[in-house]
């Protein structure tokens, strides 16, 4: 059975009169990986600052694994390791004596720091940089430190707040690879993003906010199929079998628009709309092999994260 991790329950927070958060609800799964995205201004980041202790709600209640992060505010933090949207002001540190500071900051025997660091270190891919000053560091290398840092203490989740911001293509990817490697170890992740193509690589389950309120949360396969009225399906027909397959396709009412091409090997290529279900799908093949069309391949067009951010809301902020 799946635990939740990390519960959010009617979470509120007013500055000034205003609501930054409305009244939200979403839980995270242990070994979940869970994007948290919506525009500026939406309310994701005093999200993440109240779940990290940092800023107290006005309203609502979150637990983290049962503790109340009110209440229990250590145990939370002993369970946590946050990386913010920025780095910080340790420039003069080297890489290696700024992850011997934080050690010390929580407690950890000095003989048992070397070791630690040099295993951080070696998962961030940042052996070679261990005595160069924070400062010289690519911003790449400075978020790869910074989860480092986070990992210090061996936390069971990881909160990450615009973790992949300003970073070039090459560090992006190896980002979410080094984060996809920490699910594997066992960490619960959350993180914000603007870039909705890290969300859509990474995420088991996302949230969407907008204007501080919740507009859709759940696994992230599981809302791709509500949202989905009509899915766009490629098919190839090896030979020429053209005639069977539109023939097939006729006798499926949710198949609509159909267009077909021969490609340079001289098959054909079919797309069309279809608003069935995935059950309607398997008797679409089972429809089309009975009537004795090779199909060469057969594949849907997954609607992307970036569609869904678009149809749920409606460009505004609180």
């Amino acid at each position: 059975m799946t635990t939740d991790l990390i519960v959010i329950d009617n979470l509120s927070k007013s500055f000034d009169g205003r609501n930054a958060v409305d009244g939200i609800s979403f839980s995270i799964a242990a070994g979940a990986i869970f994007g948290f995205i919506g525009p500026n201004g939406a309310g994701k980041t005093t999200t993440i600052r109240i779940l990290t202790t940092l800023l107290q709600p006005t309203g609502g209640a979150v637990t983290v694994d049962g503790r109340n992060v009110l209440i229990d505010k250590e145990a939370v933090r002993r369970q946590l390791g946050y990386v913010p949207d920025f780095f910080g002001t340790y420039n003069d540190m080297t890489t290696w004596e700024y992850l011997d500071f934080f050690a010390g900051c929580y407690h950890i025997p000095p003989a048992n720091r070397p070791a630690l660091i040099t295993d951080l270190l070696t998962l961030v891919d940042l052996t070679h940089r261990r005595d160069d000053y924070v400062n010289s560091l690519s911003r790449g290398m400075k978020q790869r430190l910074g989860l480092a840092r986070a990992l210090i203490h061996d936390p069971q989740i990881l909160v990450l707040d615009e973790p992949a911001a300003g970073l070039d293509p090459r560090a992006r990817v190896e980002f979410r690879a080094l984060l996809q490697e920490l699910q594997t170890m066992g960490k619960t992740i959350l993180f914000s993003s603007h870039i909705l193509a890290d969300v859509d690589e990474l995420c088991t389950d996302v949230g969407i906010i907008e204007a501080g309120k919740m507009v859709a949360v759940g696994n992230l396969q599981a809302l791709r199929a509500e949202l989905r009225a009509t899915r766009t399906i490629y098919l190839t027909l090896l030979g020429n079998q053209l005639n069977a397959a539109l023939a097939a396709l006729s006798y499926a009412p949710q198949v609509t628009d159909v267009t077909h091409s021969q490609n340079a090997e001289g098959d054909w290529d079919l797309q069309f709309a279809f608003s069935g279900d995935k059950v309607a799908v398997s008797a679409l093949i089972a429809r089309l092999v009975a009537a004795g069309v090779p199909l060469l391949s057969f594949r849907e067009e997954a609607q992307s994260l970036e569609e869904m951010f678009m149809q749920l809301t409606e460009g505004i902020v609180s």
